[in-house]
């Protein structure tokens, strides 16, 4: 008779009270994903890079208090799912929600993929689409382009479009607002 093996799946609030106490090490990069803590890649100098710029790009945009930027924090998705993108986009609150942003509040995740594009693409960006988050960008640093997901579903976005250098973007939440992927990217 073959047993199937059962996982211990970690709730949110089990995942700050392990780090709470020290069970784990704070230098660990990690995330909650379907309940599974999971380590991080070490960011590279071009992910770094990107980060920076897409924080050049947002944060002066919106210093008038029309969003949030908010740089490699996490949002929750679900009582177990708590992911780390590099940038979101959360709707402008006076109290900033007082730490506890989830998927509703967010207007605009990017996550900057260099060697995590399968994981962003096959794990991560279901979950968001799941959670009903509006547009997800993923700049994909291997193929330097901007990968732009809209009209989330029950499991996907039923909209995706790929642009490349050259290229610009409206967020859906500012229309008003271009963004050159070549800002995002650099050149």
């Amino acid at each position: 008779m073959e047993v199937e093996i059962a996982k211990k799946r970690f709730t949110v609030d089990e995942y700050y009270r392990m780090a709470q106490v020290g069970i784990l090490d704070p230098n660990l990069h990690t995330e909650l994903i379907n309940g599974e803590i999971v380590e991080m890649t070490p960011m590279g100098d071009r992910h770094t890079e990107c980060v920076m710029r897409a924080t050049g790009v947002f944060y002066p945009a919106f210093a008038a208090k029309q969003a949030i930027v908010s740089v490699q924090n996490a949002v929750r998705i679900n009582n177990i799912t708590m992911p780390q993108p590099d940038l979101i986009l959360f709707r402008f609150r006076s109290d900033f929600y007082k730490g506890k942003c989830e998927a509703k509040h967010v207007l605009l995740l990017i996550e900057v993929s260099d060697t995590t594009l399968r994981y962003d693409r096959n794990v991560k960006l279901p979950l968001y689409a799941a959670a009903g988050i509006a547009e997800v960008w993923i700049e994909d640093l291997q193929h330097n382009r901007l990968l732009v997901y809209l009209d989330p579903s029950e499991k996907s976005f039923t909209t995706s479009l790929t642009l490349a250098h050259g290229d610009s973007v409206s967020p859906l939440a500012f229309p008003e607002m271009k963004v050159p992927i070549d800002e995002l990217l650099g050149s």
